[in-house]
């Protein structure tokens, strides 16, 4: 095997600076889940009704509405695609500041469709064009976010802050369901279903706006500076097809890491309003209630279970979550039955937490996985191409479970096939705690895609450190 040359220290930013990136990072991504799972509540609450009133029964509306939810996941890996490949070219902030922009156009105009009623099917099919926009913006936005804050970061200390974007997923979801709430809890149904749901749509121009501001004032990595300088010097390769060529297994080994991590979730925040509202008859101003608390206790677990992976390691905090995350369905839909307000808090937070154990490390163990000059494109891959079988088909799969069985357990069935894939991707995974950014650069320059040659490379490097200086000091003593 090749050696690998020395490679260049990890840079370390004060942690002012660290901070600000993770501010600006976070600045973007939670208004734009926000603006995201805006639309997955309102496809449960008002959608269905208002796009799609001839469907038939409630759940046939849900399931159309849920379609064209689906249609943000399909977009998302063409958007995780053309915002990788030109992330690695020009850089991870122009292609931010583009994302939120693209985002919160589509949300706005959102909140100005009229409905079927007015319009007939144009209503539906616009709200289908904007849809894929928004999922095309956020399909490139998470790659970036978690890259500026994962190629700013220490070794020692990625996975916790590279966990911070992470926890900003559940503060978007955290003010969508408190801004629905707060417009539910305060207006008549019929209020709400006619105008009251538009202003949490419109609310996106104010958050986008502050969110664009505060990413202006960072910049890209030096670590990603420095390879886009070689790129272009050496005219090295980049983008989709070169990741997959030379890192296949990089790319499919994400891919099934994010497979259960991404149902589990759709089920426990999108699925649960669905099975609240239909089968336990919770009253919609209740569930949303519930869902605030659970999703602020979701942010606050994430960044505790990211200094958790660099203490532990990658690979046992993330099976430790494919394996709990199994046993949720069992558990958490007979809870929910109760119709008690606290066994339906806990169901739902139980959930998350299982969530958080699989979410929280992902932006590190897959930003060690790719060299910086095909970073973007590699993490956007792993990540978004999954949704498309996961995320994207969860609540409609459990609301046609739910429909044809009138149970809860296929859908348990369900999310435990799903676990036992992503366990199986974890147990193939190589434990990458520690690793240093340079370390995996120059694995790449040295033309092999075992990334974890520089590791090992290192830690002999270190081992055999350790041993002179042990050496002098024993010598030292003798004199």
């Amino acid at each position: 095997m090749a050696s690998v040359s020395r490679p260049a220290p990890d840079a370390e930013p004060s942690p002012r600076n660290l901070r600000q990136v993770v501010a600006a990072s976070m600045a973007g991504t939670v208004v734009e889940w926000y603006e995201f799972f805006l639309y997955a509540s309102a496809a449960t609450l008002v959608f269905g009704k208002l796009f799609f009133p001839n469907a038939g029964t409630d759940l046939d509306s849900i399931i159309a509405a849920f379609v064209t939810y689906a249609v943000g996941f399909l977009a998302r890996p063409i958007g995780g695609i053309v915002f990788g490949h030109f992330g690695d070219k020009l850089g991870r902030k122009q292609l931010l500041q583009l994302s939120i922009i693209l985002v919160g156009a589509s949300t706005f105009l959102m909140g100005c469709l009229p409905g079927f009623d007015s319009i007939g099917y144009w209503a539906p099919a616009l709200l289908v064009t904007l849809r894929f926009i928004q999922g095309f913006a956020v399909g490139g936005e998470w790659g970036g976010a978690v890259l500026l804050v994962a190629e700013h970061s220490p070794a020692r200390s990625r996975g916790f802050w590279a966990s911070w974007p992470q926890s900003a997923v559940p503060m978007g979801n955290l003010l969508a369901t408190g801004v629905l709430f707060l417009l539910s809890s305060t207006l008549s149904d019929e209020a709400f279903l006619s105008w009251g749901w538009r202003v949490a749509f419109w609310l996106s121009a104010v958050i986008v706006i502050i969110g664009y501001y505060i990413r202006t004032k960072v910049s890209d990595a030096p670590i990603f500076k420095a390879a886009q300088a070689e790129v272009e010097q050496e005219a090295k390769g980049y983008g989709v097809v070169e990741v997959f060529r030379r890192y296949p297994r990089g790319v499919f080994t994400a891919m099934g890491l994010r497979f259960a991590e991404n149902i589990l979730y759709y089920l426990v925040v999108t699925f649960s309003i669905t099975y609240l509202s239909t089968v336990v008859k919770t009253d919609t101003s209740r569930i949303l209630l519930l869902l605030l608390v659970a999703h602020f206790i979701h942010f606050c677990t994430v960044p505790l279970v990211g200094r958790l992976s660099d203490s532990l390691g990658r690979r046992p905090v993330y099976l430790a979550g494919a394996v709990l995350g199994a046993t949720w369905g069992f558990f958490a839909f007979p809870m929910m039955d109760t119709g008690r307000d606290l066994m339906i808090l806990a169901a739902v937070t139980i959930g998350l937490m299982f969530h958080a154990l699989m979410y929280a490390g992902q932006p590190a163990i897959m930003a060690e996985m790719f060299p910086t000059r095909m970073r973007y494109s590699g993490v956007s891959l792993g990540y978004q191409v999954t949704s498309i079988v996961a995320g994207s088909l969860a609540p409609i799969i459990a609301t046609s479970l739910l429909s044809r069985y009138g149970s809860s357990v296929p859908v348990a069935v369900y999310l435990l096939i799903a676990c036992i894939i992503t366990v199986v991707a974890v147990l193939a995974l190589r434990e990458t705690r520690g690793l240093s950014l340079h370390d995996v650069d120059a694995a790449d320059a040295q033309g092999t895609a075992d990334l974890m040659s520089a590791k090992a490379a290192k830690d002999a490097e270190s081992e055999a450190a350790a041993a002179t200086g042990r050496g002098r000091r024993r010598t030292g003593s003798g004199r």
